[in-house]
């Protein structure tokens, strides 16, 4: 390596051995870049169910179903809140789901926004199917809007959960 003086001080000159320690910093930045910049994952563990319709996954996801909406159990518990809150979490705590977006990645309190799936278990659709949730639009994201409007069509038919006469 060249080395020159000012002041009597050593100062080193640019030379093979900076341009790969200036390589490995460029590396290095763009490495940590990334590791900031990572999706939300396809499929997760669920780590806790905050109530019918939302739940948080490894990483600190909060996920919002999309396309239902089921009985609140905050501030107030509403009718049938209880029921979807424990239904939802026969159907996902604890377990590795499988999340599929929509159109929008996330609502106005940057929660995901999917449609959540045990193994062969459309978890929206069953929360609805078993009378436990409201259908409910959130345009653009309809995808299976029409599937879900028909289950909620029967739970009512039948009387299930929030539809008990």
């Amino acid at each position: 390596m060249a080395v020159f003086t000012v002041s009597g001080n050593a100062l080193p000159t640019y030379s093979r051995l900076s341009n790969k320690a200036r390589l490995l910093a460029v590396i290095a930045f763009l490495f940590l870049l990334t590791l900031g910049c990572t999706s939300p994952p396809d499929t997760a563990l669920v780590i806790q169910v905050i109530d019918g319709d939302t739940i948080i996954i490894e990483g600190g996801y909060r996920v919002r179903y999309i396309g239902i909406d089921t009985p609140e159990i905050h501030p107030e518990l509403e009718t049938y809140g209880r029921e979807a809150l424990q239904a939802n979490r026969r159907l996902v705590e604890g377990k590795e789901v499988r999340l599929e977006r929509d159109i929008s990645e996330t609502d106005k309190y940057g929660r995901l926004l999917r449609y959540v799936f045990v193994n062969e278990v459309f978890v929206n659709a069953e929360l609805v199917r078993e009378g436990l949730a409201y259908v409910k639009a959130y345009p653009p994201d309809t995808k299976y809007q029409a599937y879900l409007e028909k289950l909620e069509a029967e739970a009512r038919q039948a009387g299930r959960g929030i539809w008990a006469k």
